[in-house]
Order: C-alpha cells, then structure tokens, then sequence
C-alpha cells in the first residue's frame, strides 16, 4: 500500500488485481477534503481511471502533490465541479456589480422619498396649524368676553351717533322731525345693547 505525500516510499509492489482489497487511493487521514461527497457511479469512473495507470504513475501520483492535482483536474467529475464553482463565481461578481452600479440611484430614490416626506409633513402640519388658528378665533369670536366687549363697542358707537344727530339739530343742518326719528331710533338701538350687555355681564357664563 502507497503512502501519501511527504511519506517514505515502499518497495514496488505488483498492480492491484480485479477484487483486490488494497486501496489505490491515500489514507483518509490524508485525502483532502472534498465539498460533496463522490456517488458510486462516479467513485467508479476514477477507479477506471486509476486502473489504466502503471504503478510507476501510481506512485507518482501519491508522491507528487503537482500530478496528483493534475489528475483530479483531468476528471470529469472535477471539471463539472469546478465549471458550476466558476459559473457561480461569476453570477455573484454580477449580481455585486448590478448593485453597486444601482447604488446611486437607489440613494437618488431614498433622498427624493425623504424629501417627499418632509415636504408632505411640513404641508400637513401647516393645514393644521391654520386650521388650529381659525379654530382659535372662532372660539374668541364667539366667547362670552369678546361678545360682551362687541356690545360694548356698539353701544358706544350708537352713542357717538346720537351726539351726531345731535350737533346736526343745533346747527339745523336737519329739522327736528327727521332728529326726532334718527334720535329715537339711535337710543332704542342703544338701550338694547345696554341691557344685553348687563345680561350678559350678570349671565353666569360669564365666567366661561
């Protein structure tokens, strides 16, 4: 039986016969590790092939690492292996080239949905910061304070306009029909908004 690699040589021994229990192959101990495991059918196709091989070529192949390699490269199993290895290589390298070459614009496209975002948001925020204004006047239009202080200011208005129809009659700019009735009318107006707003004043809502 042949040793390995590194490993003293023996003395030739006469070629394995057909059913021959010695093994062709290095202990396993030294085989090199090979990714699959080998079928049968395959097992079988090396072993045709070691069987045409002299025992000088033999022991060449288990002494020489350059040769041994060499035959494991020549087998078609090995050349299969190697070929989907390589067919493989290269559709990795690929698919790594596709993506960094779509790299930038996968960047392009989270910058411009980010941009859309913020802009979306922004906009949103100011619909809602308008409509938080318009709210926020409403609600003081209609209070009880701002309502009791527009009563105030149109009692006040009524009474700058009582004083004008007024000052007309001392200067008889009108007669005193038309003074009675713009007056009359001025004061009622007047006296209506007074009592609203002392209601309003007494109102407990006034404290709303």
């Amino acid at each position: 039986m042949f040793r390995f690699w590194g490993s003293q040589e023996q003395q030739a021994q006469p070629r394995p016969q057909e059913g021959s229990s010695h093994s062709l192959y290095p202990p396993p101990a030294e085989r090199p590790h090979s990714p699959s495991q080998v079928s049968p059918s395959e097992a079988a196709g090396i072993i045709a092939l070691l069987r045409d091989k002299s025992v000088d070529e033999l022991r060449k192949l288990l002494s020489d690492k350059d040769a041994y390699s060499q035959f494991l490269l020549s087998v078609d199993q090995v050349k299969i292996q190697n070929n989907i290895r390589d067919e493989l290589r290269k559709e990795t390298l690929q698919i790594a080239r596709n993506n960094m070459d779509k790299e930038p614009q996968i960047v392009e496209l989270r910058n411009q949905s980010r941009i859309i975002r913020t802009t979306e948001l922004a906009t949103a925020l100011e619909k809602l910061n308008d409509l938080e204004r318009q709210k926020e006047e409403v609600l003081k239009f209609y209070s009880p304070a701002s309502f009791i202080d527009r009563l105030q200011d149109a009692m006040n208005e009524a009474d700058k306009e009582s004083d004008v129809v007024h000052r007309q009659l001392l200067e008889k700019e009108i007669d005193i029909g038309t003074f009675v009735q713009k007056y009359k009318k001025l004061r009622t107006s007047y006296h209506r908004r007074a009592l609203t707003h002392l209601a309003a004043k007494s109102s407990p809502i006034d404290g709303y």
